[in-house]
């Protein structure tokens, strides 16, 4: 299993891919609070594992505009991604409350 660090970037990477197609990597990086070079990396490593195709815009001005689209297997990827990542956040969670309760 990855660990909880990295099933959270991998989480929420898919999802904003899923929810900003267009992003650029330099605000993909601002929204994930990540370095634009480690952004590349997760995004590159995405790519090589066939989970998000590159597409440029065709009508862009900008010739350097890409889309970032998940395919059928990233969409797989993303629906396991997810649930790893709640089941990690409720065990977080129950941990949390059990501390709590433990203060009392």
């Amino acid at each position: 299993m990855a660990n909880e660090s990295s099933t959270a970037i991998d989480y929420r990477l898919f999802k904003l891919i899923s929810e900003k197609p267009e992003i650029s990597q330099r605000n993909l990086a601002a929204e994930l609070g990540l370095s634009l070079g480690k952004t590349n990396y997760c995004l590159q490593a995405f790519i090589t594992r066939g989970l998000v195709k590159v597409d440029n815009f065709r009508r862009s001005d900008n010739k350097r505009a890409y889309a970032y689209l998940l395919t059928p297997q990233g969409v797989e990827e993303k629906a396991r991604v997810t649930m790893q990542f709640f089941r990690y956040v409720e065990a977080e969670y129950e941990t949390l409350k059990r501390e709590v309760a433990g203060l009392k």
